[in-house]
C-alpha cells in the first residue's frame, strides 16, 4: 500500500465576512469542509480549478475557482481605485482623519464584489456582441 503525503504547506488569502459565507456555503452544498472544497477547487480537473496533478499548474479563465479569483481581485483592484480616488487632501491641504478614512474604506468594501461582477458581465456582453 503507498503511504499518502503529509500535507505540510499551506496556502492563505483574506476575504470578507460575505465572501468567507459564500464560500462555505459552497463546501455545505456538496458535503466537504471548507478546506476539502477549496483543494478541490484548486487541484480537481472535475472543479475546473486546475490540472489535478501536484505540481500541476491553475489555467486562467477554466473554472469556478478561476472565477472567484478574478472576481476577488478585480474587486480588490476597483476597492483601491476607488480609495484613491475619493481620498484627497482637504482644501487646507490636511489629510483626511482616521474616522473618514475608516469609513471610505467601508463605504468602497460593501459593494467592491457588486461592481467587479458587474464589469465582468459588461465586459462579457461587449465580447459577445463582437463575435
Amino acid at each position: 500500500m503507498v503511504k499518502a503525503s503529509l500535507r505540510t504547506k499551506s496556502i492563505g488569502t483574506k476575504v470578507s465576512d460575505a465572501e468567507y459565507a459564500a464560500l462555505e456555503a459552497r463546501a455545505r452544498a456538496e458535503n466537504l469542509t471548507l478546506s476539502e472544497w477549496m483543494r478541490a477547487q484548486l487541484l480537481e480537473p472535475s472543479a475546473g480549478g486546475g490540472t489535478g496533478r501536484p505540481g500541476g499548474t491553475c489555467r486562467p479563465g477554466v473554472g469556478a475557482a478561476d472565477d472567484l479569483l478574478g472576481e476577488v481581485v478585480l474587486a480588490e483592484v476597483l476597492a483601491l481605485r476607488a480609495l484613491f480616488l475619493n481620498l484627497r487632501p482637504l482644501p487646507d491641504h490636511a489629510l483626511p482623519g482616521e474616522a473618514e478614512v475608516r469609513a471610505e474604506i467601508a463605504r468602497v468594501d460593501a459593494t467592491k464584489m457588486q461592481r467587479a461582477r458587474e464589469r465582468l458581465a459588461a465586459q462579457k456582453k461587449a465580447s459577445e456582441a463582437g463575435r
